[in-house]
């Protein structure tokens, strides 16, 4: 069962990735949002890494596909990501806080290891993170005043994505905490659904 819910987990947030690449570069922006991304990469390329240098195992796999197309995802919110921001934000100090951005990423990811040790640390950080991205993804659409740089797909992607871990560890693998973060999510992420439904169908009222 934990097997199948991995691979689950890995499938739908491959497609999570794969979309936002798609969404990305097709609405010229970025398709997850940028606390989150940085999150994200900083835990992927971590994890992936340690996978390879102790022992490779389905999740490893899966975190270096991950890392690898967060990369493509990070390359769109460089290139496009400025003119989601006031003109006074100049190409230097948009530069200069993205890799702030990534710096505090890779700190708070090492910080949850050394707290915590690799295994606890990989699992409190992924849900706290995916939370995170949960709210920001509702705080992007009323920012955008719609769909743009955003699917449907990618948002059934990420609560099927989120869910499977959440049984997986919270339910299967009696974590209160991880079960109560994972639940938090599913809210966010059914809202987020739920949103973007709305917008499809009422395209006039979401754009006045």
């Amino acid at each position: 069962m934990n097997l199948f819910l991995t691979i689950l987990s890995g499938v739908a947030w491959t497609t999570v990735y794969v979309c936002a690449i798609l969404v990305g570069f097709r609405d010229k922006s970025y398709a997850i949002p940028a606390a989150a991304l940085g999150l994200n990469i900083a835990w992927e390329v971590i994890y992936a890494l340690h996978s390879l240098s102790t022992r490779l195992s389905v999740q490893g796999i899966i975190n270096i596909a991950w890392a690898l197309a967060d990369m493509v995802i990070v390359y769109t919110f460089l290139r496009f990501g400025r003119r989601e921001l006031p003109g006074f934000v100049t190409r230097p100090l948009f530069v200069g806080w993205s890799v702030l951005l990534l710096l505090a990423s890779f700190t708070v990811q090492w910080l949850f290891i050394a707290e915590f040790d690799w295994d606890p640390a990989s699992k409190y950080a992924a849900f706290l993170q995916n939370l995170l991205m949960s709210g920001l993804f509702i705080a992007m659409f009323v920012a955008r005043r719609g769909l743009r740089g955003q699917s449907m797909v990618i948002a059934v992607a990420k609560w099927i994505g989120t869910l499977a871990p959440t049984i997986s560890f919270g339910i299967l693998g009696n974590s209160f905490f991880i079960f109560g973060v994972g639940a938090l999510c599913s809210v966010f992420d059914l809202t987020y659904i739920g949103l973007l439904w709305w917008a499809k169908r009422n395209p006039a009222i979401v754009r006045s």
